[in-house]
């Protein structure tokens, strides 16, 4: 019997991959500048949806007579530790410590014992205060951890640049291909209205809505993404442009099939090179401009942990000078991660660098 092998098809973290995917992603392992940002972002994002974990005022875990206790999953009252209120226990207060103690009670803290709203006690001196041993990065003018606020307020700015790139992505490759593929009064009705709407004075469209709408991080959401639809309609309507004229594209035609399927199986694929190329970079301006709204004051509300609102204070108290220092650090290195990752994916999918041996 004559045996035939299998094509072994390439795979990419367990995942079977198409070749060119392969290629691609060994172009951006060997940037070794991107690819290095790539993990250190996954790490301090990662990092950050633990926030909850690392930077908390409750206890991960309490131990005593009665058994175990999770006050980070749950409240319970001061009564529960054999207290006299039924009011939610203040960990940090020594009689409850000494009543948990009492009943051969231990603690396991998170490594910050300071969550983003929680005012400290412990200060030496008044706030702002200086870095020290229970502070490692100092407090705001409130009393409140830096170190903290910049965790969870990491984690706002990420997840709000994801969701807004994601949102702006669908809207701008829905609309370009329509455009490019279409032509016609289609596409000179839309590229009109887009010059219009790109002509007016954005940010200061929204600082005027952000001061008439209660901010909030949907309505701030929404608000962007008004304007930042628009970034990849040009970069993907000249992709579809270029390929609705290919000759298998002109075959699918005459093969009968629909226009939705021709976009979707031959027009989008080659359009969605480009487009991805962009993701990072306007994930970084989506930061940018939230924070710029926080630094202002039409962001997101005064007690939300913001990067923006870090630098706020960094300018209002320029004799800590730990608050603008801070900011500006985990800001820059967040834009800068987040511009080397871009270059990185921008390089992979160009398709005049040489192919990876």
């Amino acid at each position: 019997m004559m045996s035939t092998d299998k094509q072994i098809k390439p795979k990419l973290f367990g995942l079977t991959v198409s070749p060119p995917t392969q290629r691609r992603w060994m172009k951006f392992r060997q940037n070794r500048r991107a690819f290095y940002s790539l993990w250190v972002f996954l790490i301090l994002f990662v990092l950050s949806l633990f926030s909850e974990l690392v930077a908390n005022e409750r206890p991960l875990l309490i131990k005593s007579d009665d058994g175990f206790f999770f006050p980070i999953m749950k409240s319970y009252s001061e009564e529960s530790f054999g207290g006299d209120f039924p009011t939610e226990a203040d960990y940090k207060d020594p009689y409850v410590q000494e009543l948990i103690e009492e009943r051969n009670g231990w603690f396991i803290w998170p490594p910050i014992r300071y969550n983003y709203t929680t005012i400290s006690n412990d200060m030496e001196g008044e706030a702002p205060a200086a870095p020290s041993r229970h502070h490692w990065l100092g407090t705001d003018d409130q009393a409140r951890d830096v170190l903290a606020r910049i965790l969870y307020g990491f984690r706002i700015s990420v997840l709000f640049a994801l969701i807004l790139t994601v949102l702006s992505s669908v809207v701008g490759i829905v609309s370009g291909a329509m455009q490019g593929y279409f032509g016609g009064l289609l596409d000179m009705i839309a590229q009109r209205v887009i010059e219009i709407w790109t002509s007016m004075p954005q940010i200061y469209l929204l600082i005027i809505l952000s001061s008439v709408i209660v901010p909030g991080f949907w309505t701030l959401l929404l608000l962007l993404f008004f304007f930042s639809w628009v970034a990849l309609v040009s970069v993907v309507r000249a992709e579809c442009l270029r390929v609705r004229n290919m000759d298998y594209v002109k075959a699918a035609k005459a093969l009968g099939l629909s226009n939705l399927a021709i976009i979707r199986r031959h027009v989008l694929p080659n359009a969605l090179v480009a487009a991805i190329t962009f993701l990072p970079f306007i994930m970084a301006s989506s930061v940018t401009a939230l924070t710029a709204l926080d630094f202002l004051g039409f962001g997101l509300p005064p007690s939300a942990p913001s990067l923006g609102e870090l630098l706020q204070q960094g300018n209002n108290n320029r004799h800590a000078l730990w608050l603008g220092l801070s900011g500006f650090v985990i800001i820059g290195l967040l834009l800068s991660l987040l511009v080397f990752i871009g270059e990185g994916v921008r390089d992979a999918f160009d398709p005049r660098k040489a192919a990876v041996e």
